[in-house]
């Protein structure tokens, strides 16, 4: 049904993105190990390709050296900021005392800091592979390499980024950006590839889908990036109670509104992505694409349900923090796929 040459950018980029799963999933192990500062420089780790295991191989003065390297770059970054009109964030920057105070070695937390780092370049290079190949569809669908280009363009900037929150000392405002930015990523990636699947495939989308699910769908995603964005805060609060030396079996009840808000909007998604499996399976698309991609959505909203109830009960396990961020981004994921699977059949070209 498909060219070889679209085969092979379907095949990469479904690679792609199992693999931008893979970065965050690394990314969470590395916040809730607190190994954000693992590798105190970027894009080496202690100005080595391959990074230390023992105390003994740290270049010498080399905590005076990347505290200096970090102001200098936070210095150009608050520039920035302030360019654009955020002066207040920019002296935040500027006078932020955290970022002078350096962290002791620890091999573990620089080994987890470092196989994220491979993560991510190993993504960065399938994200390259992608745009590449997209170039097979210049004539028949621009907007897949236009968007695969553009998306390669935003990895590049997520790496700057990464080496902003490297050189901030873990900033929380910019860790926020940074998450949020991967969903982006993840989403062009998976729009793409769904452009690609239904250009040739008539098969996948149905006519009888009910403009009202389409709707719900969006208003799910809606509802979940606005719950990743009070997580992080919650997150962030969790790590300065962490640096106050708060027993974690207060830190709950420590965190405030923002909790509160981001339980109250787990318990809503959770309503429509049940509305939305039971209606697509009651709407005739059962055994459907439409209907499997429902069902996904349920389990990963209970399992993110279940890690959130974990987190609160058992005073914040880490591997609980972890689960319940990969969790996020799969769901965010599983419901934008869906979203695009209840589109409206278009003409699809013949096969070649």
């Amino acid at each position: 049904m498909y060219p070889s040459a679209e085969k092979r950018f379907i095949r990469i980029n479904k690679i792609t993105i199992f693999v931008l799963f893979i970065v965050i999933a690394a990314g969470g192990i590395v916040r809730s190990t607190g190994s954000g500062m693992g590798c105190p420089d970027w894009p080496k780790c202690f100005n080595r390709i391959i990074p230390p295991t023992d105390v003994s191989q740290l270049p010498a003065g080399y905590e005076q050296h990347y505290v200096e390297g970090r102001v200098k770059k936070n210095e150009r970054f608050a520039k920035m900021i302030e360019f654009f009109g955020y002066k207040d964030l920019a002296d935040q920057i500027r006078h932020d005392e955290s970022i002078l105070v350096h962290e002791e070695f620890n091999a573990a937390k620089t080994w987890t800091e470092y196989v994220n780092r491979l993560a991510g370049v190993t993504a960065g290079f399938f994200m390259l592979f992608t745009a590449i190949y997209s170039f097979t569809y210049w004539k028949k669908k621009k907007a897949i390499a236009i968007w695969s280009v553009l998306n390669l363009i935003v990895v590049v900037i997520q790496a700057w980024l990464g080496s902003i929150v490297v050189s901030t000392n873990l900033t929380p405002w910019v860790i926020t950006i940074h998450m949020l930015l991967a969903l982006v990523i993840v989403c062009i990636a998976i729009h793409t590839y769904f452009w690609a699947k239904t250009l040739r495939d008539g098969t996948i989308l149905k006519a009888n889908v009910e403009p009202s699910l389409r709707i719900w769908a969006l208003v799910s995603i809606i509802l979940l990036v606005v719950q990743v964005v009070f997580g992080t805060d919650v997150r962030e609060i969790i790590d300065h109670l962490n640096q106050q030396a708060i027993q974690r079996e207060n830190w709950i009840d420590a965190i405030g509104s923002a909790y509160h808000i981001h339980r109250i909007l787990g318990y809503i998604t959770l309503a429509i992505t049940l509305y939305l499996y039971f209606k697509i399976k009651s709407t005739g698309l059962f055994q459907t694409v439409q209907y499997r991609y429902a069902l996904i959505a349920v389990v990963l909203v209970c399992i993110q349900m279940l890690s959130g109830i974990i987190l609160a009960r058992f005073h914040v396990p880490a591997f609980a923090q972890t689960t319940h961020l990969v969790v996020a981004s799969l769901f965010v994921g599983a419901q934008y796929y869906l979203l695009l699977l209840l589109s409206k059949p278009k003409p699809v070209l013949a096969s070649a």
